[in-house]
Order: structure tokens, then C-alpha cells, then sequence
């Protein structure tokens, strides 16, 4: 089998420092290439993969911010299109703007939707939907307006993070500094409750940076700043506990299951995909207000960090996402 994967061309695939979707196209990839399929990704020039590698980018946009995005995604997607009956089947890891030749080609695609950045994209979904086929990476993201051939979680590399039975005394705050992932939030938790937070991410919002987190940073408030893969493994396998206190309908959140998978237990208030990816009173708590967060936390302690490690292992892990496609593409071929 012949597959394409298409990633995005704002960052590297796999990314330096922040790029969920750049990830799950690597993780995906790798996945595949490790089972046997024969497969191309296509991304950066720069992009780290054991596939063959296709690219008429040679940095992302987001790296390297003098490149005009639109004409760098417009080369990119083409690309792959006029390849596009070289494959038995594509990939898309790419939002919507792929979908526009889905009729103008014969190969199946399967669409990987990673969330929605907003309802004015929906009409592009709605249009496609006969010809081409979305997967939602959680349940709680599923538009009522389009049809779905799956949900499959986003996996994780397991061997990228590091079980510690030992809890530290810090709550930690990873994601992007932004008024939908909370950091305000965790900081008025951290003070309240009286303890350390760690806070790691990059800036996304500068006035809220400024605004709601600089002004409260301290000895018990610390700001990282963006951290890569060996420092996001030890933040997260040392923390006491992972805040994630976000105010919008997350459609999956990848340091929820990360934390879980370096056995630390996760408080989130209970938006979008919480509910699927916490088990409430196991591997974490689901909550509603700062409050029911605080008195969560004395909660903390009763959780057993080995439960929280095999519970991300079987629901989130790159092997279960590899087969879960791997079978979603038997089913998509032997049925055209």
C-alpha cells in the first residue's frame, strides 16, 4: 500500500517546540513506515522522517516568518495533488484547504480533522463530505453537520516520556500562553493553593502575556518559555500535578495525555475532550470552577501514578493510532 501523508508547512514535521498537528503527522508516518507500508511525506525540506520525503518548502512559515504562508501552503498542497495517482490512498493532516481537489482526483483521502478555528470553515467540510472521508481525533470534537468514518485519538511515542512514581512539588502549566489554554487561570489556582507553578509554553497572546501572567511571576510563578522534547519530559514527570484549567471546547489537548503518560495526574475544567481523556477520580479530575480545582488538588495524593501511565498507554499511544488507521485504509480501499 501506497500512502501519502500530507503535514502542514508552518513548522518542521516532527516540530522543534510546538506543533501538535506537525506531530501527530510524524508520529503517524513513522508508524506506518515501521508497519510496512510503503509512504511520502510530504512537508519541510527540513522535516526528520524514515519515509520518503517530498517538499517543495524548505522551511516552515512559522520558523521562518519573511515567507508568505498562503503561497508556501498553495505550492505545498498542489504539489502533492499533481502526485496525488502515484498513491493508493492520502492522508490529510491539513485542515480544509486540501479538500477543494478532492474531485478533481481519483485517490481516496482521508481527512484527519484537528479541530475547527472557526464555524465559517464548516461550509468548505460540508461541501466535501461525499468525497472524501474525516476522522475526529475525539468524540467531543464531531460537528453535528458533517459524517465521520471514525474517531481516533491522536497517539503518542511512548518511549518519549518517562513514567516517575515520584510526584515533585510543583504544579505545572504546559501549553500555549493564550486566553483558551487558561494560564491565568492556573496562576489564580497556584496562589490560592498556595504552591509552586511552572508555567511552559509559547506566547501566542502578547497582551495576555503581559497583562494576566507577567505581572504575577515570581519565586512560586516561573515562566520557561517554550520548552523542547527533553525538557516537556522531565516538566511533565516531576510535576505533583498538571494544570489545565481551558475555556474553550479543546478537541484533544496532547500535554493531558503526555502528563498522564509520565504518570502524572491531570486537573482540567470540563470542556471539549476532558471527559475522554481523564478519568475523573483515577488519572485526574474534571472540574468546573478554580474552587473545585483547589480542593482537587488535596485529592492529588490519593491517585495512584501507575494508573494514570496505563491509561494513557492504552487509549493514546503511537501503536494504537498506527493500527487504528492502518485498518480505517483496508476499509476505505477494499470498499472502492
Amino acid at each position: 500500500m501506497k500512502v501519502a501523508v500530507l503535514s502542514t508547512v508552518a513548522w518542521r514535521t516532527p516540530p522543534r517546540h510546538y506543533g501538535p498537528w506537525e506531530q501527530m503527522a510524524s508520529n503517524l508516518t513513522e508508524g506506518l513506515v515501521a508497519a510496512g507500508l510503503e509512504v511520502t511525506l510530504f512537508a519541510t525540506g527540513d522535516s526528520v522522517t524514515a519515509a520518503s520525503l517530498n517538499s517543495v518548502v524548505d522551511t516552515g512559515y512559522a520558523e521562518t516568518p519573511d515567507q508568505d504562508a498562503k503561497v508556501l501552503e498553495c505550492l505545498h498542497i498542489s504539489n502533492l495533488m499533481e502526485h496525488a495517482a502515484e498513491f493508493d490512498l492520502i492522508h490529510n493532516h491539513f485542515d480544509f484547504l486540501p479538500l477543494s481537489y478532492t474531485r478533481l482526483i481519483k485517490t481516496p483521502v482521508i481527512t484527519t480533522i484537528h479541530g475547527f478555528s472557526s464555524e465559517k470553515i464548516i461550509p468548505v467540510y460540508q461541501k466535501y463530505n461525499r468525497d472524501t472521508h474525516y476522522v475526529a481525533i475525539s468524540d467531543a470534537n464531531r460537528h453535528p453537520k458533517l459524517n465521520y468514518l471514525a474517531t481516533v485519538y491522536n497517539g503518542i511515542n511512548l518511549t518519549d516520556f518517562e513514567f516517575n512514581d515520584n510526584a515533585g512539588d510543583y504544579l505545572l502549566f504546559f501549553g500555549r500562553i493564550h486566553p483558551d489554554k487558561g494560564t491565568a487561570e492556573a496562576i489564580q489556582i497556584a496562589r490560592q493553593s498556595k504552591r509552586k507553578l511552572i508555567i511552559a509554553g509559547i506566547i501566542q497572546d502578547e497582551n495576555y502575556f503581559r497583562e494576566k501572567v507577567e505581572p504575577f511571576l515570581d519565586e512560586n510563578i516561573i515562566f520557561k518559555g517554550s520548552a523542547g522534547p527533553a525538557e516537556r519530559n522531565n516538566l511533565l514527570r516531576n510535576a505533583f500535578c498538571l494544570l489545565h484549567p481551558i475555556s474553550f471546547e479543546e478537541p484533544f489537548g496532547l500535554s493531558v495525555a503526555e502528563a498522564s503518560l509520565c504518570g502524572t495526574p491531570v486537573i482540567a475544567f470540563n470542556r471539549g475532550s476532558m471527559p475522554e481523556l481523564i478519568q475523573h477520580g483515577r488519572t485526574g479530575f474534571v472540574v468546573n470552577t478554580i474552587g473545585e480545582a483547589i480542593e482537587a488538588l488535596t485529592m492529588v495524593p490519593g491517585l495512584n501514578r501507575q494508573d494514570c501511565r496505563g491509561w494513557a498507554q492504552s487509549k493514546f499511544s503511537k501503536e494504537k493510532m498506527v493500527e487504528d488507521y492502518i485498518g480505517l485504509y483496508h476499509r476505505l480501499l477494499n470498499h472502492s
